[in-house]
């Protein structure tokens, strides 16, 4: 019995479209209220992404620490201080700091 193999590209597909998938249902389900199923649907987007070789979309923000999806005013706050965004994950605690100077210089 032989293997099929498919190519790296249709696998990087596969993958993509199932972390996408797995985000999308972890912003459904911190929405109703179930963290635990929203930590679990990210940390399989994760795996998938490692073993694909894909990236984590950008525009979908996930807390480092916990795995909790970050969705501002549910379970994050979002504040400007200086010339960062401060992010503060409203589960664990945790802050993540981004820059924006190429905003303000537009």
């Amino acid at each position: 019995m032989s293997r099929r193999h498919l190519s790296q590209r249709t696998v990087q597909d596969i993958g993509s479209a199932r972390i996408s998938r797995l985000l999308d249902l972890s912003e459904e389900a911190i929405r109703s209220d179930r963290p635990d199923r929203a930590r679990r649907y990210v940390d399989l987007a994760r795996r998938i992404g490692m073993k694909t070789r894909v990236k984590m979309p950008k525009d979908r923000r996930y807390c480092k620490r916990c795995l909790a999806p970050m969705m501002p005013g549910v379970n994050c706050t979002v504040r400007l201080s200086g010339h960062k965004v401060v992010t503060t994950c409203g589960m664990c605690g945790e802050i993540r700091r981004t820059p924006y100077l190429k905003e303000q210089r537009k």
